[in-house]
């Protein structure tokens, strides 16, 4: 997955005997977005950070464009968690982030999730879809989860529709079916699928 973006700039700086723009940069990004061509390094996309984001909402907002930690909804105790479902030994009861401390942090988060996945995937042929709906079940689940699931298992055998079938294997929390986690295994399927 790595670098396939680089050899396609490469590709065209010689074809045009010459270097890029910016503009002209954005608009082959955005072509090959389109086109489903993975960032290299693994980065997330637009899509994958709007569908993490969505699901660890930016819970307990104080409005005063601070956030204060809060305890895992599915143990109603530890991790305690902050901002976008970010969790670690400095999150603890009674912490409070500024809203750019917690973009700060969810970046820094979703890059490691991001890497992982990488690593996780090898060489298999992945688009940025499933890349990014991947990776929104690793932030979830966790990185070792992943790494020993169905689902990387069949994707890297290249059996999508196995692959895409496995999300909704991921709905429980505590021992208990959780509606939300239905939900949002199915929209990270149906980006995977797409």
């Amino acid at each position: 997955m790595a670098d396939k973006r680089k050899s396609i700039f490469d590709a065209i700086r010689a074809a045009k005997g010459a270097g890029l723009t910016q503009a002209q940069v954005n608009d082959v990004n955005a072509v090959l977005d389109k086109i489903g061509v993975p960032k290299d390094g693994g980065m997330l996309g637009s899509n994958g950070e709007a569908l993490i984001k969505k699901w660890e909402s930016y819970a307990k907002d104080l409005g005063d464009g601070r956030v204060q930690a809060y305890p895992d909804p599915a143990t109603g105790g530890a991790p305690w968690t902050i901002g976008w479902g970010s969790t670690g030994p400095d999150i603890t009861k009674g912490t409070i982030w500024t809203r750019a401390q917690a973009e700060k942090r969810f970046q820094d988060h979703a890059q490691e999730f991001a890497n992982g996945v990488t690593d996780a995937l090898g060489s298999a042929p992945t688009t940025q879809n499933q890349f990014d709906a991947m990776t929104s079940l690793a932030y979830n689940i966790g990185l070792g989860n992943f790494k020993s699931s169905t689902l990387l298992k069949k994707h890297k055998a290249g059996d999508y529709a196995g692959a895409k079938a496995q999300f909704a294997v991921w709905k429980n929390a505590n021992g208990k079916v959780m509606q939300g986690l239905v939900n949002r295994r199915a929209e990270e399927a149906e980006l995977y699928g797409s």
